[in-house]
């Protein structure tokens, strides 16, 4: 096994995705028998994500889900991939991630991110616009500060000679509940300058996820979250007996791509063998081939070359996994083959 990857933490993103024939509440089902079974394998950490109005997505409330998935499992770290700021008031988000780590202490991560509703329907159902996602850093700084208990005074009015009341989120204050930034448009730079673990992908665009990373790393500022910079790497890792089944793995997900850009609307995970018959429009098989590409896939021996190389260019520290597929069974047997190449304790 190479020793660089060897090195590298692996984790598991899982965005309860909704597949044919199923429902949400069954796709949320799956999310929490996944986190069980990839602990099981020894994977480092298992994250739930946030989704609004999505169809075939059912992960909408992911520090609830977050609850659910720690109380099924003992000893991985659990948390978001993420928590959308800008859709949320910093003080709400403290309390909830106060009660998820007064409930499962040391074992919870506080991913965040800066991406608004999917649609303007939805940005409008939340109370939100496209212009909540630019004060980012601002929304940071604050949630941050009701963990070390800067309060916001401002909050609430006093009576006439009273003293202004602190504004307190608990049980949040004083609580270490790591956070990490999802990388979009600036977001390593507000990493950086935050002194905060970055989290990027996906492969795709290798070059600019090297440029964001390079400027991460030169510019970061220590501090009391993180004294070093720390890089999680996230993409699509598909594993198999062979390369033709690996790339069957990457289909679903691909033409749920090229039918959300040309549709408006993402639909459930449907079979591969179903997506082969499709008759599709010119743009639609764009995306779809577009969707196929980039991504790290094949046998083990394929995988473990694949991902040396990606952690030989970016010094990763961890790489997040995020598949998504329609058949559960050949995905958790891509997991396990993956925590092969990984070398991971339940492989």
């Amino acid at each position: 096994m190479s020793t660089l990857i060897a090195s590298t933490r692996f984790s598991v993103l899982d965005r309860s995705r909704v597949r044919e024939g199923h429902d949400g509440p069954r796709a949320l089902r799956d999310t929490v028998r996944l986190a069980q079974e990839v602990e099981a394998l020894g994977y480092h950490r298992f994250w739930v994500s946030e989704h609004h109005g999505v169809p075939g997505v059912a992960g909408s409330a992911p520090t609830v889900l977050a609850a659910a998935v720690a109380a099924a499992t003992r000893a991985i770290r659990v948390g978001t991939g993420g928590v959308m700021l800008p859709n949320h008031r910093p003080l709400v988000v403290a309390e909830q991630f106060g009660v998820l780590e007064s409930l499962f202490p040391g074992r919870i991560d506080m991913g965040l991110g800066r991406s608004v509703g999917f649609t303007d329907g939805v940005r409008r159902a939340l109370g939100r616009g496209k212009e909540d996602a630019d004060d980012f850093a601002g929304q940071l700084e604050e949630l941050l500060g009701w963990f070390r208990g800067a309060g916001d005074r401002a909050a609430q009015r006093p009576g006439a000679g009273a003293p202004p009341p602190r504004v307190r989120a608990l049980p949040a204050e004083g609580l270490r509940v790591p956070p990490f930034v999802l990388a979009t448009g600036g977001g390593a730079d507000i990493a950086a300058a935050a002194g905060l673990p970055l989290v990027i992908g996906d492969l795709k665009g290798r070059s600019k996820v090297l440029a964001a990373i390079d400027r991460y790393r030169a510019a970061f500022r220590p501090s009391e979250w993180s004294a070093e910079p720390y890089v999680v790497v996230a993409g699509t890792v598909a594993v198999a007996g062979t390369e033709e089944e690996a790339a069957r793995l990457l289909v679903p997900e691909a033409w749920s791509q090229a039918y959300a850009r040309t549709k408006g609307d993402f639909p459930p995970l449907a079979p591969p063998e179903r997506i082969a018959g499709l008759a599709m429009t010119a743009r639609q098989r764009e995306v779809y081939e577009s969707g196929l590409r980039g991504h790290v896939h094949g046998t083990e021996e394929q995988v473990r070359d694949a991902l040396e190389e990606v952690v030989k260019e970016t010094a990763a520290d961890e790489i997040l996994v995020t598949t998504s597929t329609y058949d559960r069974a050949a995905l958790l047997d891509s997991h396990r083959r993956l925590a092969r190449v990984a070398g991971l304790a339940g492989a």
